[in-house]
């Protein structure tokens, strides 16, 4: 079976007055049809930045090397009529203001069917029939009134419904979905979650989550990629990194959950310190500093990512010696047991 999506040594770096930001440096992986995989770490980690440079979205000052392979194609090398032809149609994204992706002077449904009729040169009747049944899917009441008003008229958890709507009408190979509960409160963001998990059983689509949240992922993917400082620093199957990190960093983070075996006054177990500033990255780990079991040759060698088994890697001294990953594992095979650490 052959992956979807593949990132090799992708590299992005940002010119500013101040200086150079390498905001993602040598990021590897695959994505395997149907496969949910959660992209985790603290902002400013290079999680958004990993997809939007992939997909063609970076900003004018920003400079990419490396390949993003969808399907075999490389999106590194289209140009914008050939990236067309693929975003919003075979692979979409989902972004975190839903208020801003919607054109604010245009109907949600004509929205909606202008995905079809360009990208699937369907009929405006055929259209709105395929239109109305993803709208169904996301539980959107009273449709064709929803159908005929403006983004303002909806609140930010239907017009974050109508986004997943639009990103799924053309039944896309890869989804992409950027912090799509962040701007929603509690309530809200629980429905947008169980909608999430209902899609496993109502699409193929492969679906990234970028997050935040470790509890997200936990409910809703089959595997998490960790970010610190730009690089990869944990991969594997989501069961075997909640149950045994073998990185620091993820062991932090799942520190600073909270558990329901915890007695409610209970303190969380914050890591300390700063993220690192991507203008200036230490020569070794750039974790190091923040690192309770740091050594010199942390703060002195950059570690490799490492594969630790069939499924999982993590780059870390503190792991027993392996060789580095060649290439980017075909996510989804098999469940192998990491190195302890």
């Amino acid at each position: 079976m052959n992956p979807v999506f593949t990132l090799e040594n992708l590299t992005v770096r940002f010119a500013t007055p101040a200086g150079e930001v390498a905001a993602v440096s040598d990021v590897s992986f695959s994505v395997m049809p149907g496969e949910r995989i959660g992209i985790v770490g603290e902002s400013g980690s290079g999680k958004s930045q990993t997809f939007l440079s992939a997909m063609g979205l970076l900003a004018a000052n920003g400079k990419t090397s490396g390949r993003a392979l969808f399907k075999g194609q490389d999106l590194l090398t289209l140009d914008r009529a050939a990236l067309d032809k693929i975003r919003g149609d075979r692979a979409t994204m989902i972004f975190q203001d839903s208020g801003t992706s919607l054109t604010p002077h245009m109907r949600i449904g004509d929205q909606l069917m202008e995905v079809l009729t360009t990208h699937k040169g369907l009929s405006q009747d055929d259209a709105r029939k395929r239109v109305i049944e993803v709208m169904e899917a996301m539980r959107i009441p009273e449709i064709d009134k929803r159908l005929r008003q403006y983004p303002h008229e909806f609140s930010g958890g239907m017009r974050q419904r109508v986004m997943i709507a639009m990103a799924l009408v053309c039944e896309p190979d890869l989804l992409i979905a950027d912090e799509p509960t962040t701007a929603l409160d509690v309530t809200v963001q629980a429905q947008i979650l169980n909608l999430f998990r209902a899609l496993k059983s109502h699409t193929k689509s492969s679906i990234v989550l970028i997050t935040h949240d470790l509890g997200v992922v936990a409910g809703l993917c089959d595997r998490v990629i960790v970010m610190y400082g730009g690089r990869m620093v944990e991969d594997g199957p989501v069961a075997d990194i909640f149950a045994s990190p073998k990185h620091p960093y993820t062991q932090g983070l799942l520190r600073c959950m909270p558990r329901l075996d915890q007695a409610l006054d209970a303190e969380l177990d914050a890591i300390p310190g700063q993220p690192p500033n991507l203008q200036s990255l230490p020569t070794g780990c750039a974790f190091a500093e923040r690192c309770s079991h740091a050594g010199d040759t942390c703060r002195t060698q950059r570690p490799a990512l490492r594969q630790l088994s069939p499924a999982r890697r993590a780059a870390c001294h503190l792991l027993e010696a392996s060789p580095p990953s060649p290439s980017p594992p075909l996510g989804g095979e098999g469940r192998g047991e990491g190195v302890a650490a």
